[in-house]
């Protein structure tokens, strides 16, 4: 149960960090274009925010876990070791892969706001360009909901 406990909260707080860590490097970059053309907030804003998602993910796959092992809302179960280390993979590639997405996918969005601050009819090209980062993110957390919905308890 402790491998599974741990590797929930693995697959949160990793992704969590690299999401706030992400979320602030956009920020910054935001906060000064929109120091100097305040009318581009709305633009910015979703470029800063495209970096949270892994966050999100990290969360889901948590809540699976403590639910699959009956923390949340049942009975907790009786897990054999080989179970718990299960668990604990289960959460790797959305804790590791959600912690450095959301970093590469904040630099790709600095960019991209950089991008918009130049040519404010480029912000769609500039989202294009940071969501391309989301898709291993996105492909991550398939892997980790599978593996979780694959163990047997």
């Amino acid at each position: 149960m402790t491998l599974a406990i741990i590797g929930a909260a693995l697959a949160a707080v990793l992704s969590g960090i690299g999401s706030a860590y992400g979320v602030l490097i956009g920020g910054r970059a935001a906060a000064g274009v929109v120091s100097e053309k305040p009318d581009l907030f709305g633009r910015l804003l979703v470029l800063q925010a495209l970096p949270g998602t892994q966050g999100i993910y990290g969360f889901i796959v948590a809540i699976m876990v403590l639910v699959q092992v009956g923390i949340l809302g049942g009975t907790p179960v009786a897990l054999t070791e080989a179970q718990g280390w299960l668990f604990f993979a289960a959460c790797m590639p959305i804790a590791i892969v959600g912690l450095l997405s959301a970093i590469f996918q904040a630099k790709m969005s600095v960019a991209a706001i950089h991008m918009t601050a130049k040519q404010p009819d480029a912000s769609g090209k500039g989202m294009t360009m940071t969501v391309l980062v989301e898709t291993y993110a996105i492909l991550a957390l398939l892997v980790s909901i599978l593996m979780v919905i694959g163990i047997p308890v």
